[in-house]
């Protein structure tokens, strides 16, 4: 009696074997991916967007109702499932130099240009004195945070965010790794609708973060 063959066994089992291995060279090879953070309160542009609609990203009412978000998720949703990633390396605290006008709520970043649109917004109410939240899934610290608000008279329905458009406020000392950093803010004469915009120089490596927060002074 004619035995049956194992050959194609044989083969199939090599050829399994050589993609486990090639599919494990490439994990190897892959940088590991990391957590960062973001300012959660007074919610920055992707948090918000992420926060209101990431489990109902697809309901067409957000066009109406949240029309910035909408805008902001049709031209590029990783933006908002990457709320924690806007992050720029090696700056060495050039941060005007390297972010240029109009660019100030994306970090300068081309995949979360949307986040510069101006327009409607949706906004936090907060009073002159208030606190600002960061959440840092990988707790790196900070070095600082430098917060500024934008001047009265400007309108970020309408206008884009420059360097000129800022009062600076304050810069915080240092911080130790943490998932959660708070820390209050003393400001006066503003009333309405502002940008809070924050610098988070995080104690890892030269990774700076930028974001834009709308608010409402009461």
């Amino acid at each position: 009696m004619r035995m049956p063959t194992t050959s194609g066994f044989g083969v199939r089992r090599r050829g399994i074997l050589a993609l486990a291995a090639a599919i494990a060279c490439l994990f190897a090879l892959a940088p590991a991916a990391s957590a960062h953070g973001t300012i959660v309160s007074p919610a920055t542009r992707a948090y918000h967007c992420w926060q209101a609609w990431g489990n109902d990203h697809l309901n067409p009412a957000m066009q109406q109702q949240d029309p910035m978000c909408w805008q902001a998720f049709q031209a590029n949703a990783d933006t908002m499932w990457n709320w924690m990633s806007a992050l720029r390396d090696g700056l060495k605290g050039n941060f005007q130099g390297a972010t240029p006008d109009g660019q100030l709520c994306s970090n300068g970043l081309a995949r979360n240009n949307s986040l510069n649109k101006p327009g409607q917004w949706k906004t936090t109410s907060i009073g002159g004195n208030f606190s600002m939240h960061l959440y840092d899934q990988a707790s790196h610290g900070a070095d600082f945070l430098r917060v500024y608000v934008s001047k009265n008279g400007y309108n970020p329905a309408t206008q884009s965010l420059g360097w000129g458009n800022l009062d600076f406020i304050m810069q915080t000392g240092k911080y130790p790794p943490a998932k959660d950093i708070t820390f209050n803010v003393q400001t006066s004469g503003y009333r309405g609708q502002h940008v809070i915009f924050t610098i988070w120089q995080a104690s890892h490596q030269d990774q700076t973060y930028m974001w834009c927060s709308d608010v409402n002074f009461g």
